[in-house]
């Protein structure tokens, strides 16, 4: 029995090895559980920063609202002043969110009116760059969905002042599908933006207090100047007479078809439709129509076949600036 505690000390051993040994086991066991949790959860993580989140919010664009009838940005009366230089180019950078064409609509509304502004022209640059540095700012804050349109007669016979009128509106469709337009004399600029440049229930005349006649309307049927028709009342008096050589008798006889189709001129108040004339050379063919006076008392009688429905002409040049559209046109002859 010498032996036994020998035997004993040696069991003793044995067992406390493999008690050591099952620790270190459960040990190793444990830190790799860990390191494995440690590393999917890395992995998960990843992998969610890397897929967008899937939402069950579905987007849809937010629907714009029509323009006010009384646009918020408007000043009222301004100053008008002609004495220091403008160009084409200053316009452009005082108007950096023009399309070429002269084109602008309101981004935070929907314009009540698709607007196509019609210029009659020829040999008025210097009056152009003021019209456009004017114009472009009002018209933008009126919030109109507009377009200008440069209307230029080629050659050197008589100015026809209504017949280039014709002739915009026709070429202003053909892009667009304006339903008002306005008729302007390029060297005309409104005291007052509040005069809004848009069409009515009745043919509307803007420029109703010039500078030029003293502030007050020269007489009641006058319809120079500046003045707006919407589609449907230009068709219906078969848009302007195409047969108005030379200067005068034009709005008259505009004036005559309006009150012939039972419409009547509705005005903007005197202080409001205030203007201011550019003053410049007349054009040399722009001489006074003799045959006016006459032309005038027959208006009723020829309306019906002289106008929009026997306008004939040939475009011989587009150009699309950035301030406007420029179309010169051959007009043909008297």
């Amino acid at each position: 029995m010498r032996d036994a505690p020998v035997i004993f000390i040696h069991l003793h051993r044995t067992c406390s090895l493999l008690v050591l040994l099952c620790l270190l086991h459960i040990s190793v066991t444990v830190i790799y559980y860990m390191i494995r949790s440690e590393l999917t959860e890395q992995i998960v993580a990843s992998e969610e920063s890397s897929v967008p989140a899937v939402s069950n919010v579905i987007k849809t664009e937010q629907k714009q609202d029509t323009c006010p009838d009384s646009p918020p940005r408007l000043v009222g009366p301004l100053w008008v002043e002609f004495s220091y230089p403008v160009s084409l180019g200053l316009v452009g950078f005082e108007n950096p969110a023009l399309q070429p064409g002269g084109r602008s609509k309101p981004t935070d509304c929907i314009a009540q009116q698709k607007v196509a502004v019609i210029i009659p022209f020829r040999d008025c640059d210097e009056p152009l760059k003021y019209w456009l540095y004017y114009l472009h700012p009002i018209l933008q804050r009126q919030q109109l969905d507009y377009g200008i349109y440069v209307i230029n007669q080629d050659g050197e016979d008589p100015f026809n002042r209504a017949k280039l009128f014709n002739i915009g509106y026709a070429e202003a469709l053909k892009e667009y599908d304006y339903d008002c337009f306005i008729f302007s004399d390029v060297d005309l600029i409104p005291m007052d933006d509040r005069n809004i440049y848009k069409c009515y229930n009745q043919p509307r005349h803007l420029s109703v207090s010039m500078d030029k006649f003293g502030f007050r309307l020269p007489y009641a049927q006058y319809f120079g100047g500046v003045s707006s028709l919407s589609k449907e009342q230009y068709l219906k008096i078969n848009g302007f007479p195409n047969n108005y050589w030379g200067w005068g008798g034009e709005e008259d006889d505009i004036f005559n078809r309006i009150d012939s189709k039972g419409m009547s001129i509705s005005r903007p108040d005197g202080i409001i439709g205030r203007y201011r004339m550019i003053h410049h050379d007349r054009d040399k063919n722009n001489q006074p129509n003799p045959q006016r006076f006459k032309q005038i008392s027959h208006t009723r009688q020829t309306m019906a076949r002289d106008g929009i429905n026997s306008l004939t002409y040939k475009v011989v040049k587009i150009e699309k600036d950035q301030l406007f559209t420029k179309i010169t046109v051959d007009v043909g002859k008297p």
